[in-house]
């Protein structure tokens, strides 16, 4: 009998949780491998991509093990890891990189030219990214182990942190790329387009950039509601009002100096379009309101097939961007997956000392695994949370600290 379980991807619109094999230091193919380790997983979220597999947008196949954004503990090391051992708890970037190839050298670690058969770059489960195993489980196997694991340096104190800590996997490096990329900095006007949780991690690293104004749309008003609760603007893109007309309300000109795209390609319409689905609505929107020479960063997720779309040149990931705009205003494109090393040491820093709550900016929600069914409903239904699942029980009931009473100072 099978002593590790996971969240396996059924058919579109349904997950189930099933025993899994307990893993091995073995490669895809069934290689052994010594440079691996086995993980107790600590903590593991449910991801925006994920969704796109389970609501059919993608060609995953039914058996797929889900999950990329992995935290945990180390129960087993091969005999060529040198600096990690039993014991330890590390952080995994969603991203399988060998550290040895070209791109990995170039610290360009979303396209690691040799996990993955099929094209460069590789992840956790998720589809055509080289067939690792994904870790929604209680236990995972992490390859090239000294190159990928981003060690905590107390595990006591990361253990109280543990809600934040568990975003650096994925969501937090990709909003503070996104930001990055856009030339989010000091004195900015950002516009971010989706206030799910990657446009939320976006938000909340722009403000860590010093960004002036920080404004999120969207057509979800819960959401919207919980971006103005960390001190965003927002746009209400159901309202007859364009997205041009509702910046300028709030900044007084047409136009921001930095976008960042934090929806992809299950894009939808905007006033009387917005429960239609057009894939190139945000890219096109961005290009109107980004100031000439500005910069775009693309966070959100496109794909090569996209069997769920509605017209066929969607179905092979052709959209109809009006690149002639962005070309006219100079504007520069960054897409691509997030090289998550190229971040997460730092921002392992600013929630170590104090300087970002992430987790409350991207509202986390524990559940425990039996409950990652509903975590995965609830989500595709639009809630306001990011869902971390607690495959152990081990993540603490941990409240924040009151503040010592000032006691006065005698004149």
């Amino acid at each position: 009998m099978a002593n590790n379980r996971g969240v396996v991807y059924l058919e579109p619109g349904k997950v189930a949780v099933q025993d899994i094999d307990f893993p091995e230091l073995k490669n895809p193919k069934g290689k052994k491998i010594n440079h691996g380790v086995v993980l107790k997983v600590i903590s593991t979220n449910i991801c925006g991509s994920d969704q796109h597999m389970v609501r059919g947008r993608t060609t995953a196949p039914a058996g797929l093990i889900l999950g990329h954004e992995i935290t945990g503990e180390v129960i087993e090391a091969g005999t060529d890891v040198e600096f990690l051992k039993k014991g330890d708890l590390v952080s995994v970037p969603f991203n399988v990189a060998c550290g040895r190839c070209r791109t990995c050298k170039e610290m360009k670690t979303g396209i690691c030219l040799s996990v993955n058969e099929g094209r460069a770059g590789g992840a956790y489960g998720y589809v055509d990214m080289g067939g690792w195993i994904g870790g929604q489980a209680e236990y995972v196997m992490v390859p090239y182990a000294d190159f990928n694991l981003l060690q905590f340096p107390n595990k006591d104190q990361a253990m109280e942190k543990i809600r934040d800590l568990t975003m650096l996997s994925d969501i937090f490096p990709t909003g503070f790329h996104g930001a990055v990329k856009a030339g989010v900095g000091p004195g900015t006007t950002v516009y971010i387009a989706g206030a799910g949780p990657v446009g939320l991690a976006a938000a909340a690293s722009a403000q860590l950039l010093g960004a002036a104004v920080v404004i999120v749309g969207d057509m979800n008003k819960a959401r919207l509601a919980h971006a103005r609760s960390f001190g965003c603007e927002t746009v209400d893109l159901t309202l007859d009002a364009t997205l041009t007309e509702q910046i300028t309300q709030i900044l007084g000109v047409p136009e921001i100096d930095c976008a960042v795209d934090c929806v992809g390609f299950e894009a939808s319409g905007h006033g009387t379009d917005s429960k239609k689905e057009v894939p190139a609505a945000v890219l096109n929107s961005l290009m109107e309101i980004t100031r000439a020479g500005g910069s775009i960063g693309i966070p959100g997720l496109y794909v090569t097939e996209d069997p769920g779309a509605e017209d066929k040149a969607a179905q092979k990931g052709n959209l109809s961007i009006r690149f002639g705009l962005g070309w006219a205003k100079s504007h520069s494109f960054h897409t691509g997956q997030t090289p998550v090393m190229s971040y997460n040491r730092q921002l392992m820093q600013a929630i170590l000392y104090d300087k970002v709550q992430i987790a409350k900016a991207v509202n986390v929600e524990v559940i425990s695994l039996d409950d990652a069914p509903r975590g995965y409903e609830e989500f595709d239904s639009g809630v306001a949370k990011k869902f971390v699942i607690n495959p152990h029980n081990l993540i603490p009931d941990v409240k924040p600290k009151a503040k010592a009473k000032q006691e006065p100072i005698d004149a």
